[in-house]
């Protein structure tokens, strides 16, 4: 019988899974998804080949699992530092600087573009995940068309280009450059959606 890690088998099947995840994060990051096999996620995270089956039925299966982890974990750290703002401005200022923090592992690595190695249902569930966080900018825009901070403008189409406009921008990783980059991000965005921001003295 295989031996359990931690207290319980929950704990586990959860640092089973933890284990997991951070070894195909970084060997996506070092090689991409299509060039790494299941068998050598195992052995990266430490975790008897067949023991993975107990978890993921398949490589694909894997990455949904950890691309669901991530966004689970990234929407409740979005909401919860959109908690205590109240003006429509900010909330949108926060939520494009927490997608400039945002590493999508899963976008950024080498070789093809995931749409071209997932099956057309797993492409739909990937789809699903960025949904979760659409729905949070739709809901920062609505509170400002209805506070009169931004003008009247269609959110289905508003949405997916602010959101394509973040995740397609990459910013420095430190230093003025990075904050330079952030604010200007932040400002195009704003123009973008029409906001009423006060003008710098």
């Amino acid at each position: 019988m295989p031996k359990i890690i931690g207290g319980s088998l929950h704990e586990h099947r959860e640092q089973t899974r933890s284990k997991l995840f951070a070894a195909l994060s970084a060997l996506m990051a070092e090689r991409g998804f299509d060039a790494i096999t299941l068998a050598e996620i195992a052995q990266a995270a430490g975790v008897g080949r067949t023991a993975v089956y107990n978890h993921f039925p398949d490589k694909e299966s894997l990455l949904l699992g950890f691309i669901t982890h991530e966004t689970e974990q990234y929407t409740a750290t979005l909401q919860r530092s959109l908690d205590d703002i109240d003006d429509p401005v900010e909330q949108l200022r926060t939520y494009v600087r927490q997608q400039a923090n945002l590493k999508r592992v899963y976008h950024v690595a080498p070789g093809p573009e995931l749409r071209s190695v997932l099956s057309r249902g797993a492409q739909q569930r990937v789809r699903e995940h960025v949904v979760l966080v659409e729905q949070i900018l739709r809901r920062i825009l609505a509170a400002g068309l209805e506070a009169g901070v931004f003008p009247e403008q269609d959110l289905d189409t508003t949405v997916p280009l602010v959101n394509a406009c973040l995740s397609g921008r990459g910013v420095p990783e430190a230093g003025a450059d990075r904050e330079r980059a952030i604010e200007q991000t932040e400002t195009f965005v704003l123009r973008a959606v029409g906001a009423l921001t006060p003008v710098p003295a």
